[in-house]
């Protein structure tokens, strides 16, 4: 026997993949992480001189709406 809460969660999936959608799982770097800053910085050195990077953010610049923003 299923508690009200594990029904409405079936339910509510049942929902989900009668739309034509499915679960999915993604493990994405955790920010906790007492090293995350440090590496996010290596890993912003290690492409600050490559010329792909500099033309792929300067197309992004060019590209992105930013109007409005602050």
């Amino acid at each position: 026997m299923s508690t009200p809460v594990v029904a409405r969660v079936q339910k509510h999936r049942a929902g989900l993949r009668a739309a034509g959608l499915r679960p999915v799982q993604i493990w994405v770097p955790d920010t906790r992480r007492s090293d995350f800053a440090a590496e996010c910085r290596r890993q912003s050195l290690a492409l600050s001189a490559d010329p792909h990077e500099t033309g792929m953010l300067g197309w992004l610049e060019a590209a992105a709406d930013t109007h409005g923003w602050k």
